[in-house]
């Protein structure tokens, strides 16, 4: 099949008849509700396939008096989300269905209908705050965590796409879809079968293969070996990722899900049960288990979403509401923000204008490795301090953990780079609601195994959590990392937010620490320069061998910051090992934050996304 230009495939999708579902009507309303692409107005597709095609498109700041969707890929996804506020959707609708349109649009590659899902949601009609964890279970079966095959690898970009052979004990039990029905049940006005319509139009009617997929088939010559090894191993992958010559699809061609389309109906007609007791269940399990995994369809059937509470804290005149236990990220969120203020952050300046702020906000990056250390490394590190998840939300902790840390930090290693793998959705609505979401496959690409069961795609996330599914009990919720959360001052909503990726922590801390303290919008506080993932300066020379250069002995982290974002001067005024990184290698070593923000003045909806991903803030 020759490749198809790109003005080719447009106009073909533009003119396709059709695009998902007979109307939808509501019992209530009996309205008429048209959300997929092909009712967009026109000329609507057409701008976001351009914006899907392009690597940095722009992201300007979006204002919306109505309401707002961000997210930190895919603004073809965001613009699907905006749908569903138009037709009178609540923000769970408009975050729902930005996300299954995320997975439909990324084939499954990061993030997945398998994988797992966080919520934090403001209900303006009962004034709660909930949290909702949808993420992974354990397997009730693998009592030998330890053991699982397969490592994500150091090198050569090893952490994207895994080494080892397969196993099917790589898998893990996700919520994804139980996560979309339950927050629907709960919080949704559109029917559920609506929220489907523009992930089935991607699937069925195809997109353009964008670039970033692209990347992954076929992967960078020089740099690291593509996909299509691991791609090739079973029916299923061939079937979605060959063309009809055989051939890996490449960037640019048309590329359609015709198998996910049909999950997709079913899932949007049946429920999440088609996934997790019916049709799909059965197949999932027996691929899995003929690779040698354990899961079994009782680890399908016995998934439950969990409505917990959020954590909590004061902080900058706000009050903080974060994803709570067993989730550790909205601890590890909230401690970072009491250690920028024992650190005197505020005070100081911006780490763009002050040396000594720049130092310490490198120092501040490390502290989420506190929540993967046991007691006891802890109690040597920090004698006498209660550092207990209550207790780490505590600002007095903070100031006792502040006054160590810094001289810890050269003797501290992060943890080994683990795939972080996901996307984010913010999205606010009329009422006053607030969404925000974090969803991942939180594997290598697709999963080392490449397991995709009639277009769904099952990961490998056991593998960099070993240590962590060992010492969860089988069949429990496994603990993770993510952050999202809502900020409230003077008894009102006033920000919502979420992040991803491998700096997660690190990029959360800085937005929110310009948000709160330095009083930018969502967008402004993206703009700013900021800190990057730290790189453990020993990678360097792994082995300390006698060729290794003695200032690359040292356990130490090399300061990541991308090229031209800092004053040099300012840099050299730190004292600290500076890695500089291109825009084209960001994504690397990033974090990605979005936010949606009400203008207490106004009441508008202020929503901000990265400028360089190829999300999208939107607003009406």
């Amino acid at each position: 099949m020759t490749k198809l230009h790109l003005s080719v495939i447009v106009m073909g999708l533009i003119t396709a008849i059709g695009g998902g579902f007979e109307p939808c009507l509501a019992d209530d309303k009996k309205a008429v509700y048209k959300m997929s692409p092909a009712d967009w107005p026109e000329g609507e597709l057409e701008k976001y396939i351009g914006i899907e095609m392009t690597n940095f498109p722009g992201n300007p700041e979006a204002v919306g008096k109505h309401g707002a969707v961000t997210g930190s890929y895919h603004g073809l996804a965001q613009r699907a989300g905006l749908e569903a506020l138009k037709q009178g959707g609540s923000s769970v609708d408009a975050a729902l269905t930005t996300a299954l349109a995320q997975v439909a649009i990324d084939a499954g590659a990061v993030i997945s209908y398998f994988g797992i899902l966080q919520m934090v949601h403001y209900d303006a009609a009962t004034g709660e705050i909930v949290n909702m964890n949808a993420s992974w279970n354990t397997v009730q079966n693998e009592t030998d965590a330890m053991s699982i095959p397969g490592s994500i690898g150091t090198e050569n970009f090893q952490a994207l796409f895994g080494t080892g052979e397969p196993s099917g004990r790589t898998a893990l039990v996700g919520g994804f879809m139980r996560g979309v029905e339950a927050a629907h049940q709960r919080y949704g006005k559109l029917p559920f079968a609506a929220l489907f319509e523009p992930s089935i139009y991607v699937a069925e009617k195809g997109l353009p293969l964008n670039p970033k997929i692209a990347e992954s088939l076929w992967g960078v010559p020089g740099k690291y070996e593509g996909r299509e090894r691991d791609l090739r191993r079973l029916p299923e992958s061939i079937a979605v990722f060959l063309n009809e010559d055989g051939e890996l699809i490449r960037e640019g061609e048309l590329f359609r899900q015709p198998a996910l389309a049909k999950t997709l109906r079913a899932i949007a007609k049946d429920g999440a049960d088609y996934m997790y007791k019916g049709p799909w269940a059965e197949k999932a399990i027996a691929a899995i288990q003929a690779d040698g995994g354990k899961m079994t369809l009782q680890d399908l059937a016995d998934y439950e979403v969990m409505w917990v509470e959020p954590v909590t804290a004061e902080h900058g005149g706000y009050t903080i509401h974060a994803n709570g236990l067993p989730s550790y990220g909205g601890v590890h969120m909230i401690e970072a923000l009491h250690l920028a203020d024992a650190a005197g952050i505020p005070e100081q300046g911006h780490w763009s204008e002050s040396a000594e702020s720049f130092r310490e906000v490198s120092d501040l990056t490390q502290n989420s490795m506190i929540g993967y250390l046991p007691p006891e490394t802890l109690e040597l590190m920090f004698p006498g301090v209660d550092l207990s998840p209550k207790s780490r939300l505590n600002p007095k902790t903070a100031e006792a953990v502040w006054k160590t840390l810094p001289a810890m930090v050269d003797s501290m290693y992060l943890p080994d780079d683990k795939p972080k793998h996901s996307d984010t959705v913010v999205a606010t609505d009329k009422d006053g609601n607030m969404t925000a979401i974090t969803h991942s496959i939180n594997a290598v690409v697709w999963g080392k195994t490449a397991i995709i069961v009639d277009g769904i795609s099952i990961g490998d996330p056991a593998v960099n959590q070993k240590a962590v599914v060992a010492a969860t009990t089988p069949g429990e919720r496994l603990p993770e990392p993510i952050e999202i959360g809502i900020l409230v001052k003077d008894g009102e909503p006033q920000l919502a937010f979420a992040s991803m990726a491998m700096g997660l922590h690190v990029e959360t801390l800085q937005s929110l620490v310009n948000v709160i303290d330095f009083g930018m919008s969502p967008k402004a506080a993206l703009d700013m320069p900021s800190i990057l993932y730290p790189r453990p300066a020993a990678m360097l020379c792994p082995d300390n061998s006698e060729s290794c250069p003695d200032e690359e002995k040292t356990p130490k982290f090399v300061v990541r910051v991308m090229e031209g974002a800092f004053d040099q001067e300012l840099l050299e005024a730190t004292g600290l090992p500076i890695e500089f990184v291109k825009a084209e290698e960001r994504r690397y070593s990033q974090g990605l934050w979005v936010g949606i923000m009400k203008d207490p003045e106004t009441g508008d909806w202020v929503a901000g996304s990265h400028y360089h991903t190829n999300g999208q803030a939107l607003g009406y």
